[in-house]
């Protein structure tokens, strides 16, 4: 069995590489002439090419999993494309879930402060009022800041965003319902799922987002509620507790 050690610098390549042209010609310079990779070695390792039209990667799903998944490949050197059909990257956390009801938990926290432990402390404050309309929008303004720096991190990488709902056309195509209209066909070699999840209701007991809401509809409601009811302890279950601190 012949065993073959190529020197550790053949494989050193820079931590940058805006695009797979430079990380190509970087492998091609460190190895030794006798060894450099042919075009069928790029075929062989997934690599497109900018005349098939095609992505090295295509990610469903611009949710934590997704949209970090998307950037690395792109770093990396691969041709990618992220599909997401929210409209705003992100995904259910910096949306709908751990940095909204952060923002509304950190606002609460200084409402309460006011009204109970100023005082004693020597400050004295009249007329607090809840404003929870402008609460609302403070939050509001939090994830749009948070979901437009990972917008901005796609296209300095080069990531294709694509807005709208993927599926699978066959093993590496993927169907595109654009959320502004019509419909597109990516081609890709590989394809990463990274699609999360969905609130479940019980059934008989569908969400109407106004008396029974999911997680989403927690963070939206438009009046203080007197009482809730939390069903579910799990990560998202004990967020919406922590939460509803707000309406205390």
């Amino acid at each position: 069995m012949l065993k073959l050690t190529l020197p550790r610098s053949a494989f050193r390549v820079a931590s940058t590489c805006p695009g797979k042209t430079n990380l190509q010609s970087s492998v091609v310079a460190s190895l030794p002439q006798r060894f450099a990779p042919t075009a069928s070695f790029y075929a062989a390792r997934g690599y497109a090419t900018e005349a098939s039209g095609e992505h090295d990667v295509i990610v469903i799903g611009g949710g934590p999993g997704g949209y970090v998944a998307a950037i690395k490949a792109a770093q990396l050197g691969l041709k990618t494309a992220c599909v997401e059909k929210r409209g705003s990257l992100g995904g259910t956390c910096l949306n709908v879930g751990c940095i909204p009801s952060k923002a509304m938990l950190n606002n609460s926290h200084l409402y309460h402060q006011i009204l109970h432990d100023t005082k004693n402390r020597g400050i004295d404050v009249n007329d607090v009022k809840l404003n929870l309309a402008n609460m609302m929008k403070a939050k509001d303004t939090s994830v749009k800041g948070l979901t437009s720096g990972i917008e901005f991190l796609f296209k300095k990488n080069g990531v294709e965003y694509v807005k709208g709902s993927g599926s699978f056309k066959s093993e590496h195509e993927i169907d595109v319902k654009l959320l502004d209209g019509g419909e597109r066909t990516l081609k890709g070699k590989n394809i990463i799922i990274a699609t999360g999840s969905e609130a479940t209701p019980f059934p008989g007991l569908e969400f109407d987002e106004k008396r029974i809401v999911s997680s989403t509809g927690a963070l939206e409601l438009k009046e203080v509620p007197k009482k809730m009811i939390v069903v579910g302890g799990g990560i998202i279950g004990l967020e919406m507790v922590c939460s509803l601190d707000v309406w205390s």
